[in-house]
């Protein structure tokens, strides 16, 4: 379940968006202040926070700046209508959203969902051990350093990655790979990619602890403890 903190001290306004979210399956938790804002979030973690720009105690833009200095929680501000300096402001402070008042439940849902799918493509970086690739960049990295790997080399990891903990057989990896390199790709060549890649991504590629080769199956990555 994702956890939404709601910052909001009007009353009308925080139940009925409570209940609107706890119905689409979120987790809830609401602080009608500034500084009931900062205390919950200087003890607990969420997933997104919805946050009013006017607060009795304060702004939102001091709780804005207190999640960006402790986490990278998203924000949406909840901003009056035709406040343009509100909005301005918000966004320049890293929110990644914003809604004016009076607004449609649905739209505001639809806002929260497209957030956190953009938060969680960005977070989608594969790993095994110290090893680590990045979809987003094509970045691969091993033990602090950047892996240079050619594009035959990196789908290959890539569908290896994606299938952590998995056989997959010499015809699965050669279907998944055979135009990555916009060359014909054979069981041979397969076999060469392989001791590649255990070249750059393993410490010691005569005994492997990431890219194991499973006699008579095929392939699986995982690291050995």
């Amino acid at each position: 379940m994702q956890n939404i903190l709601l910052v909001e001290d009007d009353q009308q306004i925080l139940e009925h968006l409570t209940r609107l979210l706890l119905e689409e399956g979120f987790g809830v938790d609401t602080a009608p202040t500034q500084r009931e804002a900062l205390r919950k979030i200087g003890a607990a973690s969420y997933d997104l926070v919805l946050l009013d720009v006017s607060l009795p105690d304060g702004s939102g833009f001091a709780v804005c700046a207190a999640i960006r200095d402790q986490t990278d929680t998203p924000v949406i501000f909840l901003t009056a209508s035709g406040d343009e300096y509100s909005v301005v402001a918000g966004l320049d402070m890293g929110a990644e959203d914003y809604i004016a008042k009076p607004f449609r439940p649905r739209e505001l849902v639809s806002r929260i969902k497209n957030v956190l799918r953009r938060r969680a493509k960005g977070r989608r970086v594969l790993s095994c051990g110290s090893l680590t690739l990045n979809p987003d960049t094509g970045i691969v990295m091993q033990g602090g350093r950047e892996v240079s790997l050619s594009a035959l080399e990196y789908r290959l990891l890539l569908v290896l990655l994606q299938n952590q903990g998995t056989i997959l057989t010499r015809s699965q990896l050669l279907e998944e790979i055979w135009d990555a390199s916009g060359e014909y790709v054979n069981d041979n060549t397969l076999t060469v990619y392989i001791k590649r890649l255990r070249e750059k991504i393993e410490e010691a590629p005569q005994s492997p602890r990431l890219l194991h080769t499973i006699r008579g199956l095929g392939y699986r990555m995982e690291e050995q403890k």
